[in-house]
């Protein structure tokens, strides 16, 4: 059960990131940096950044909902990754970022406790 509902913030997470890397690339003027931070990247590139790992957070997703173990392992390791961009995202949506922060840390959670190990 935690593994689909993983599945279904793993797409969510992931189509928001999609759309996030859309509005960065499309137009440099719709974030506003919050301060001034030692990891500072142009607002183009986290939209390349976020568009790129929102799209194979997505794939990771459907792979969950297909029932792979190797979409398992990459859910997990995306998820990670994502908590460091976002933390590294926090000068430009600090809300937003700590919100799919805490989801991150959950999908994780999800998809450590309900993986079951056969022996043969």
């Amino acid at each position: 059960m935690g593994t689909l509902f993983a599945a279904v913030l793993l797409l969510v997470t992931g189509c928001l990131a999609i759309f996030q890397g859309i509005a960065a690339i499309a137009n440099d003027d719709v974030y506003a940096r919050v301060g001034s931070y030692v990891f500072e990247f142009d607002l183009t590139a986290w939209g390349w950044i976020h568009l790129i790992v929102g799209i194979i957070v997505v794939l990771t997703g459907v792979g969950l909902f297909a029932g792979s173990n190797l979409a398992r392992g990459a859910g997990i390791a995306l998820a990670g990754i994502s908590v460091i961009l976002n933390f590294m995202w926090l000068p430009y949506q600090p809300w937003w970022s700590i919100i799919i922060i805490a989801i991150d840390v959950f999908i994780i959670w999800a998809l450590c406790t309900s993986w079951t190990h056969a022996t043969d």
